[in-house]
């Protein structure tokens, strides 16, 4: 059984992209797990971070990234190649195999406009959003789990996420401002899951960047822990450290200890993918794609 967990946030700057990465090189390294990373994010952080920036752009050059993929179900072609996308084992950990990417494009931005432009042309706010299953759906069985990271906002490239999606993370940083957008993005999959016929699970919100010595931090972490609208905060809270920022930077790795850090911040990795494999297997129900 394949999982498929979005990650999501309106707030940027909360980790977003690290938690992807890290949850997913967690998964392959410490728990022999066969992962995909979808990146959906126009920033391509994710990708630079597995390929580097040299390989990166030979790929968007020949239009090996997900641009093509929504350029597709713009101008309905067929010019997208599954086998020339699909990078393996791009984790920069020594040893860690079992992770491959799906890379993502600057070129986003502008087919982004485009897909939104179709959906407002055809007067159809589900125009195009199964492109992304579509065109994944011969690989996508291979694997145990599929995160997909999302864009920071609601556009038609994140509704490809989510309706690819099983279940879906909210990190965020434990302050006012981070964790202001939270309700918007239950009450928007929510209704989404609606329209596509679906229930999309919500298995947690994810804490980045905590500071144990910061009242503000633990204050938040005990009101969302408290609302009736949150389902789940998951444990293995991700404190703010140096080593995390900077494994979001390309380069190579002894273990996943050297990448992520051996204060804590490895534990503290391992116990969030570890709740968030657990959580998958209680909540989410068995996938079918085409659905």
């Amino acid at each position: 059984m394949t999982s498929v967990i979005a990650t999501i946030s309106l707030k940027g700057g909360v980790g977003k992209t690290t938690v992807t990465a890290g949850v997913a090189e967690f998964m392959a390294g410490e728990f022999g797990r066969r992962v995909l990373v979808v990146d959906l994010d126009s920033q391509i952080n994710l990708t630079t971070m597995f390929l580097g920036d040299e390989r990166w752009v030979k790929l968007n050059a020949a239009g090996h990234t997900l641009a093509t993929v929504f350029a597709d179900a713009v101008d309905q072609t067929s010019e997208f190649s599954l086998p020339d996308t699909l990078q393996r084992d791009v984790s920069t950990v020594s040893g860690v195999a079992g992770l491959d990417l799906i890379p993502s494009s600057l070129d986003l931005i502008e087919v982004t406009e485009e897909l939104s432009a179709m959906r407002v042309r055809r007067d159809d706010t589900l125009a195009g959003v199964s492109a992304l299953r579509d065109a994944l759906e011969l690989v996508v069985d291979q694997y145990d789990y599929v995160l997909i990271d999302c864009p920071p906002n609601m556009g038609p490239v994140t509704l490809n996420g989510l309706a690819m999606a099983d279940g879906y993370i909210i990190p965020t940083i434990p302050d006012v401002l981070s964790t202001y957008g939270i309700p918007q993005v239950q009450t928007y999959i929510g209704r989404f899951g609606e329209e596509i016929g679906r229930r999309i699970v919500e298995l947690g919100v994810v804490i980045t960047k905590f500071k144990a010595n910061s009242s503000v931090h633990k204050e938040t972490v005990t009101r969302l822990r408290r609302d009736s609208t949150i389902q789940n905060v998951l444990p293995g809270y991700l404190g703010e450290a140096n080593s995390i920022a900077a494994a979001a930077e390309f380069g190579s790795h002894a273990s996943l200890r050297a990448k992520y850090g051996s204060r804590g911040q490895f534990d503290q990795f391992r116990e969030l993918t570890r709740t968030i494999m657990v959580e998958a297997d209680d909540k989410l129900p068995l996938r079918q794609l085409g659905t």
